[in-house]
């Protein structure tokens, strides 16, 4: 893959892993970079379970991505302690 592949790859997982884990989004940069970080975790997990990607391509890609994204913000808020604001 291309470096503007990993960078859209990882945009898009981080952006949706955000939302999903209910969030607003880590900025640029910080979205890209969980995504892409997603991107190892996600496949280290599907290799790990024997699973293979529905999709194939870069929406396969994509996916696992942001599976792994969402593994990897939960594991950081788990770690965190989840420390939440009050408004």
């Amino acid at each position: 893959m291309t470096l503007l592949t990993w960078l859209i790859v990882g945009l898009v997982a981080g952006l949706l892993a955000s939302f999903v884990m209910g969030g607003v989004g880590y900025g640029l940069i910080g979205d890209i970079i969980i995504g892409i970080i997603g991107a190892f975790v996600g496949g280290w997990l599907f290799s790990a379970l024997g699973v293979a990607t529905p999709l194939g391509g870069l929406a396969g890609t994509i996916l696992v991505a942001f599976i792994g994204a969402v593994v990897l913000l939960f594991v950081l808020r788990m770690i965190r302690g989840g420390r939440r604001r009050v408004v």
